[in-house]
């Protein structure tokens, strides 16, 4: 596995077969480890439906207990792929505007890092976009 960028010690950026590009493991990477947290741009319903008319649109986040803003990630976030197993979950921080990645299974050195976009590492409900074979 050949990455482009090091994000830091433990993850990197490389291309992907089917998704363009994404996040990988630089060294075994045990359960419960936190990646980063990133702070986040709150915007409004009416931002989102702006943003919803752009190819941004595929990189926000519902935002709030009720979903009725939206939120783009800061940081290495909005390039983690989704996987309906994913080997990470992210963590929503309201008041403290900010998303944090954290893994939810041993991953090996060379794996591609997933979150589940759904919101739950174990949710296999269809995503908004096809997924590729």
């Amino acid at each position: 596995m050949a990455v482009d960028y090091y994000l830091s010690d433990l993850i990197g950026l490389g291309p992907t077969p089917n998704m363009g590009r994404g996040v990988f493991a630089l060294a075994d990477l045990p359960a419960g480890l936190l990646l980063e947290t990133s702070p986040v741009i709150v915007m409004t319903k009416a931002h989102q439906e702006l943003i919803d008319q752009t190819p941004l649109h595929d990189y926000i986040f519902l935002w709030g207990p009720d979903e009725t803003r939206c939120a783009m990630a800061l940081g290495y976030v909005s390039l983690y792929n989704h996987a309906p197993q994913s080997n990470c979950d992210y963590l929503m921080d309201f008041e403290q505007q900010t998303i944090s990645i954290i893994t939810v299974k041993d991953i090996k050195e060379g794996e591609e890092l997933f979150i589940n976009y759904n919101g739950d590492s174990d949710d296999d409900r269809p995503v908004w976009f096809p997924l590729s074979p």
